[in-house]
């Protein structure tokens, strides 16, 4: 490593420095990246696929998961280029993808990416809600990674056992529980101004796992032990602060910000100095949250604690920026941070992330980050959160992106089976277990599907990249990977932008007609009487009870006039709707109401509600007429 220009590099301070940055993403097309990240989530879907699935290569799968234990545990995400369903790291992807929307909602709606952005989280957070059956159940794996990665087939040939395997009283799985419940926290943030009835639903589910998670402690891999030769937990203390966290930021409940600054010590929050973000150490999040809370002087009678949380971000932020007194994350000498040798480029982006992420925290509150090697203003650890991206995308010594689909040099070789076999759609013949293995692992073609988006596991500690399939360890995919990615993406395309074959509005021909119950409440600013709808809805859930294992919930919805002038005639159509319904008159119409008989008219400003009980996410409403 040359430790000189390493220096120069990371230096660069005021306008050189930004005239440099806009220099170099001249090359790079974040937009074109962060499109095509979510055609890696959508090629990893389990389940019945959407009519207006992009990967067209891909089918249903996985439709009788859970079938043999006698629940639901259809849909969600394979892991990466096998099609287990590991819980602990998709829940972790999905509170990856939610806290990029938190962070960048602006960003992300500039882009006329929330769409993609929202099925991303929710086809995970439907997927935990019917995994979580009871209080203190949770199904937190489907397949069995010895015996899946026994055969190479196509997840819609599946022949290998699709096992579900459960953490309850009796066998806990704190890590796992705890992460579902961040996961879901964070996703009712990121989904709350558009859907705040769903919103809430995952926030029941948030808090129920939490109480789970706290109340029964105990290693998810010694529950799920098939889990440990794959992912195994290094500790729970981090992902139950992890989570209360999380839940503070939803609710601003002082319980949860209090539960974190008594289980500061003991838990090792405030204790671990790490230079690792991911999927199993949740520490350096925990900690960049909690100064956000801090700098925005909302701590109180806490702060002296939430400083100590803050001095241990600074830390990390420190070591990723070589300013931490030697005690630095090692860099390759294309200046890549390497971390693990098994998949080191989910280190990288998650941590590129999270160094983005406490950029805008410091710049908000007008401060610095203090290292042992000297201050560090924001847009400097910002220049190295985007130095990350920049290597993944093709600013490094093999000029390759390890994007897939990326730019004009990219991996073709992928470790992943749905990608290096032919499609279902142009070879319909079942390709067994071994026959996978013998006719299309082991050739030496390209894949025959471009898993476009998909970030493979990266280079070594000396930049050296082997695309071959059997190097499983440089060539696969994770989900765990591609999450921080969208936050990242979106941040550096609204900064560095550049007008090439992506741009703002390219990406609204792709986007999904058919509403999945993704159903945007509506908000003033898009719903005023010029010249749109003259209401708005707001939902939420005001109860929710369990009959035997079925869980029901009362939604309520308002409807507001705020067109300004007196509304007559109004006529609601209400799809989805499975349970019974107060406070509207049916028409003939099936699915069609109108307001009451003793309601004719809705003043400016005034408001009716009405309420329904139904299981399952919310009805869809919205307005067929008015006068």
């Amino acid at each position: 490593m040359n430790n000189l220009n390493l220096v120069v590099c990371l230096t660069l301070v005021g306008l050189v420095g930004f005239q440099a940055a806009i220099a170099t993403a001249d090359q790079f097309n974040y937009g074109e990246a962060l499109d095509k990240t979510f055609m890696f989530f959508e090629a990893q879907r389990s389940g019945k696929l959407p009519v207006d699935q992009r990967v067209k290569w891909r089918g249903d799968s996985g439709l009788k998961d859970g079938s043999h234990q006698g629940v639901d545990l259809v849909g969600g995400y394979y892991d990466a280029g096998d099609h287990v369903k590991f819980g602990l790291p998709m829940a972790f992807s999905v509170t990856m993808l939610a806290w990029g929307t938190i962070e960048y909602r602006r960003e992300i709606t500039n882009l006329n990416q929330m769409r993609h952005t929202l099925w991303a989280i929710r086809w995970g957070t439907d997927y935990f809600i019917k995994a979580h059956t009871q209080p203190n159940v949770l199904w937190g794996q489907v397949g069995d990674g010895d015996s899946d990665h026994y055969c190479w087939e196509r997840a819609e040939d599946m022949t290998t056992p699709r096992t579900a395997y459960k953490l309850d009283q009796d066998h806990p799985g704190s890590d796992l529980a705890a992460e579902t419940a961040a996961a879901l926290a964070a996703a009712a943030i990121a989904f709350k101004p558009y859907n705040s009835s769903y919103s809430a639903l995952l926030l029941v589910h948030a808090k129920q796992l939490f109480s789970f998670a706290d109340r029964f402690r105990g290693l998810y891999d010694d529950s799920i032990q098939c889990a440990k030769q794959f992912y195994t937990s290094s500790g729970y203390s981090d992902e139950l602060l992890w989570a209360a966290t999380w839940l503070f930021r939803a609710t601003g409940e002082g319980n949860y910000l209090k539960y974190v600054v008594d289980n500061a010590v003991y838990m090792g929050g405030t204790g671990w100095a790490v230079k690792e973000f991911s999927w199993d150490n949740k520490y350096a999040g925990v900690q960049i949250l909690l100064s956000k809370v801090l700098m925005e002087q909302k701590g109180g009678a806490y702060t002296s604690t939430l400083k100590q949380y803050q001095a241990k971000a600074d830390y990390f932020a420190c070591a990723c920026l070589q300013k931490n007194d030697g005690y630095n994350v090692h860099l390759t000498p294309g200046g890549l941070m390497y971390v693990r040798e098994w998949n080191n480029l989910q280190y990288a982006s998650a941590a590129a992330f999270l160094l983005a992420v406490y950029s805008d925290y410091l710049s908000a509150a007008k401060a610095k980050l203090t290292c042992p090697d000297g201050q560090v203003q924001p847009n400097e650890v910002l220049n190295f959160a985007k130095s990350q991206a920049d290597y993944i995308l093709g600013k490094n010594p093999k000029s390759m992106s390890y994007l897939v689909g990326y730019g004009p040099k990219y991996p073709i070789h992928v470790h992943h089976r749905g990608a290096s076999i032919a499609s279902i759609t142009v070879l319909p013949q079942t390709v067994s277990c071994v026959q996978g293995f013998e006719a299309w692992y082991r050739r030496p073609e390209a894949d025959p599907n471009v898993i476009n988006g998909a970030l493979v596991g990266g280079p070594d500690q000396n930049d050296n990249f082997s695309d071959d399939r059997s190097n499983y360890e440089q060539t696969e995919p994770t989900l765990s990977g591609s999450a921080p990615l969208v936050g990242l993406f979106s941040k550096l395309e609204n900064l560095f932008g550049n007008k090439g074959p992506y741009h703002k509005g390219s990406a609204t021909t792709d986007q999904p007609k058919q509403n999945y119950h993704l159903q945007q409440t509506p908000v003033p600013s898009t719903t005023s009487s010029g010249g749109g709808v003259p209401v708005e809805f707001l939902h939420s859930v005001t109860s929710s009870w369990n009959v035997g294992k079925a869980t029901y919930y009362r939604h309520r919805v308002i409807i507001k006039n705020t067109s300004g002038k007196p509304i007559t005639d109004l006529k609601l159509l209400v799809e989805d709707l499975s349970g019974t319904l107060w406070g509207l008159s049916p028409t003939p119409v099936k699915n069609t109401y109108k307001l009451p008989h003793w309601l004719r008219v809705l003043k400016p400003g005034s408001e009716c509600s009405f309420v329904y009980v139904q299981g399952g996410p919310q009805a869809k409403v919205s307005v067929l007429g008015y006068h």
